[in-house]
């Protein structure tokens, strides 16, 4: 059975009229009779009773229109999103964040960006750690995923540098060194370090470690925090100091202070994640977006400093 047999069969169904369908179909009355015999023969039966005036369905042409309809229906749905998404119109785009990034404000200009650019596609963002949506985007759940820089490579997965972030030291309230502009690594070698667990970002977890250990120290490490952001809040409420990614200050906690690093400082890298082997229009947008974005940016965040210790007085 062909797809094109089924395709005039569903015709000649609705006109019941071999003229018109033939017609309709644009080709010769003598080849679409032809093409119907063949799938009456070779399905076993008669599926059109021939009348003086025209034709009407037996009850299996009855039975095979109803199925026969779905099927091309389905196949032209096919077709129409195969040639959608080929010219980047396909409706759906599904952007996994990691859940740190989300407080830079690039990556909302970047979101935005895209958005005015593509109106007509529908963006489902989703939160998780790296791990998670390295995950997902190996298993097709998401289409692509802004993270911090991961080790987890693949070669399904190809991973694209965005920009850095400075790193920023966070003191609870009332520590000794509140109010400096800028603290030394070395001089919270006998502080409580909280971190994130190393699973949610090992890259980061990593760097934050060697620049202590660069700073002349191993830190001494106290509970960890739930994810990146969640540092601040266990500083607050003065489980330890932490070491943050710059846009992680924007996280309201009473009274915590947010530092310059002095000297060589940990950097916090945010790249772009998406499958090499599915790297549709849509997505393709979308990073040159992203690209176009961070390189616009990378010196105004270089420049977007704290001069003095920034407080952030939660409500």
């Amino acid at each position: 059975m062909e797809f094109r047999q089924l395709k005039y069969f569903v015709v000649v169904a609705e006109e019941l009229h071999f003229t018109r369908a033939a017609e309709r179909l644009g080709m010769a009355q003598p080849p679409l009779s032809q093409q119907i015999r063949k799938l009456e023969h070779e399905i076993g039966t008669l599926l059109f009773r021939r009348l003086t005036r025209g034709i009407e369905l037996t009850d299996a042409g009855r039975v095979l229109y109803g199925d026969a309809r779905r099927i091309v229906d389905q196949a032209e749905q096919a077709k129409t999103r195969a040639q959608s998404a080929a010219r980047g119109q396909a409706a759906h785009i599904r952007v996994g964040f990691a859940s740190s990034v989300v407080f830079h404000p690039v990556i909302a200009e970047i979101v935005g960006a895209y958005r005015d650019a593509r109106p007509d596609v529908r963006l489902s963002p989703s939160e998780s750690d790296v791990a998670a949506l390295i995950d997902d985007l190996l298993a097709e759940r998401i289409d692509l995923a802004i993270i911090r820089q991961t080790s987890q490579g693949s070669e399904r997965v190809k991973i694209e540098p965005l920009f850095d972030e400075d790193m920023l030291v966070v003191l609870p309230p009332q520590h000794e060194l509140a109010g400096r502009a800028s603290i030394s690594l070395h001089s919270l070698a006998q502080e409580t370090l909280i971190l994130f667990p190393r699973a949610i970002a090992p890259v980061l977890y990593d760097e934050v470690i060697s620049a202590c250990q660069r700073a002349g120290f191993s830190p001494q490490l106290g509970q960890e925090s739930t994810q990146v952001a969640s540092a601040v809040s266990m500083v607050a409420a003065g489980f330890g100091v932490s070491l943050v990614p710059h846009s992680i200050r924007q996280v309201a906690a009473a009274g915590v202070t947010y530092h310059a690093i002095e000297g060589p400082q940990p950097k916090a890298q945010i790249v772009i994640a998406y499958r090499s082997t599915a790297f549709s229009k849509l997505v393709r947008d979308f990073v040159d977006v992203a690209r176009r974005l961070s390189k616009n940016r990378i010196d105004a965040t270089a420049q977007d400093r704290p001069t003095g210790p920034y407080t952030c007085v939660g409500s």
